[in-house]
């Protein structure tokens, strides 16, 4: 059974073609066309959640796990509003999302039709590619929105990131056909055979020679690495570096890398230092690659005591993050690196080891420091990040959680994601939904309590493993705010804070889910023990903590290991 509408059929074929297999889809009636397509496709999986921003975070935890393009469908309206959020995290992501959403035929805009809003180019600053389609059925419009989708759907695969396909539908909507027809087939097939050859990859430009003449002479160098996909062969490729002792590595937590010879937890290193010691650590050569940083510190740093070189590697866009940015190089870090490896030459320096030894203090001091905090957001994540799994994927919140887990070392078996695309908190739990259900492996979720209850509709959905664990941790409001300077200096500390008594006990009773919880390290512990065991339901951990207590805990830990 498929849908007689010709562009639900175009759209369908094309889809096929690029081998979308996933198409996440939102009820409603103007998309009916396309959902009875997609649904009886024998090569697309169609999964159904409700609220649209859920389902497009939902899609997008899926594409980054698998690294390739997943679909989501609505209705006309302000359905398609909804799914804004997760195209922004997709964009700043470089995460494959293809955006398809039914509209009305332009003859029913702005004429006080129901469910009716002005849908071409809605997202056009934060969007690849729009594909706005014809409705006027001529002899030339299939071959016309072949190739607009066609562009589209090449554009999410090659340059990874949200395009939107509009798609009108007049009335009647719900007619069917046993095929779809063999002529609109044929002119998808033959839009796909030019739109894909007509996209060359770009030529590497980038001189090598000139590049290694400065690392080379260079004695103080640093590589920062933000989001990173996990990937074997560019860690191999990093061990070069940190064999190096004129190299200085810095990983951030979402940077999937494990090295030795690296500051994994940069905030611990600098939270103390001195301007001497700041002058000492600034590097002549800079390299950076990944995503979004978290720490803020760092920032700060490289913006004060800029490098004289700061090479920036993305294959999409520049990252002048430090507002030192001398080179941009556009290629992948690993086609990079594969080349700059052989022409480069390890330089005796004691930069490395100096930091190294600094950053093995800080780790004694944090060790000594934790032994004897009291129960807290602190205390409570060195028990988690102990607990987890090996061989797990870790799914991370935004605002003080990600903080958080940047003090700490984790499990090198351990893969780690967390939007740092727009750092929001609105589509975290449904982002870890979606990868928990396209991940081979068990997934963890941490989360704050504000971020939790904010997206507590990603929990209305068919498609949670069993085995998923989401460990909440709940300290009655928004805890960043008594974290950050500014809030505390104000006297409407309640609108930051948001403080409440909500507890997640009535929500796992409706979305059936296992339900523990904790108020203390030795109640933490003794839920932790078998929390990750085969259970029939997915299961919540809520922690509950001292809300007056956590930012003084926090302020005391940078005091204690200056």
């Amino acid at each position: 059974m498929y849908p007689k509408k010709e562009l639900a059929q175009i759209v369908i074929s094309a889809c096929s073609q690029f081998n979308i297999d996933t198409v996440v889809i939102s009820p409603g009636s103007r998309n009916a066309p396309l959902t009875v397509g997609f649904s009886n496709h024998p090569e697309i999986e169609t999964l159904s959640v409700v609220d649209e921003r859920c389902a497009a975070f939902f899609a997008l935890g899926i594409a980054q796990q698998r690294q390739r393009p997943v679909a989501i469908v609505c209705t006309s309206g302000s359905a398609l509003l909804n799914y804004y959020p997760a195209i922004a995290e997709a964009f700043y992501s470089n995460i494959p999302l293809v955006v398809i959403s039914a509209d009305r035929p332009k003859h029913l805009i702005d004429i006080g039709d129901g469910q009716t809003i002005r849908q071409e180019n809605v997202f056009e600053n934060h969007i690849l590619f729009s594909a706005n389609l014809i409705d006027e059925v001529v002899s030339s419009s299939a071959v016309e929105n072949s190739k607009l989708i066609c562009k589209a759907l090449q554009i999410a695969v090659s340059q990874k990131g949200p395009v939107h396909i509009n798609v009108p539908f007049d009335e009647p909507l719900y007619e069917t056909v046993s095929t779809i027809d063999t002529v609109i087939a044929n002119k998808v097939k033959q839009s796909f055979d030019e739109i894909t050859s007509s996209f060359a990859p770009r030529n590497d430009d980038t001189d090598y020679k000139k590049l290694a003449s400065i690392w080379n002479e260079a004695e103080k160098k640093m590589i920062l690495v933000g989001v990173n996909y996990p990937d074997e062969e560019l860690h191999q490729l990093m061990d070069f570096y940190a064999d190096d002792t004129s190299v200085l590595i810095l990983t951030e937590t979402t940077s999937n890398l494990h090295q030795k010879k690296a500051i994994d937890s940069i905030d611990q290193l600098i939270s103390s230092l001195d301007n001497t010691q700041f002058e000492a650590l600034k590097p002549d050569v800079l390299i950076t690659f990944g995503g979004m940083i978290v720490s803020k510190r760092v920032k700060q740093f490289l913006r004060k005591y800029q490098p004289k070189h700061h090479w920036n590697i993305d294959k999409k866009k520049a990252m002048n993050t430090f507002f030192c940015l001398s080179e941009f190089i556009q290629i992948e870090p690993l086609d990079f690196f594969s080349k700059f490896n052989g022409t480069i030459v390890k330089k005796e320096s004691n930069y490395q080891q100096k930091w190294l030894q600094f950053r093995d203090d800080k780790r004694e001091k944090h060790t000594a420091y934790l032994s004897k905090t009291t129960h807290s957001d602190f205390k409570v994540f060195e028990q988690i990040i102990e607990s987890i799994p090996t061989n797990s994927q870790l799914q991370i919140s935004n605002s003080s959680i990600i903080r958080y887990a940047q003090l700490f070392s984790i499990d090198k078996t351990n893969n780690i994601y967390c939007n740092r695309g727009t750092s929001g908190i609105d589509g975290s739990t449904s982002t870890a939904i979606g990868a928990a259900f396209a991940a081979k492996n068990q997934t963890v979720f941490i989360t704050g309590d504000i971020s939790f209850f904010y997206d507590s509709n990603a929990l209305w959905n068919i498609n949670i493993p069993k085995n998923f664990r989401i460990i909440l941790i709940n300290n009655s409001g928004g805890g960043i705010f008594k974290i950050i300077p500014g809030p505390g200096t104000t006297n409407a500390a309640k609108y930051f804070e948001t403080p409440h008594s909500l507890t997640a006990a009535h929500l796992c009773k409706m979305y059936h889910f296992d339900y523990l919880k904790a108020d203390s390290t030795e109640t933490v512990a003794a839920q932790l023990n078998g929390f990750y065991e085969t259970s029939e339901k997915p299961k919540i951990l809520e922690i509950f903590t001292p809300s007056e207590e956590n930012n003084l805990i926090l302020k005391e830990y940078f005091k204690y290991i200056q």
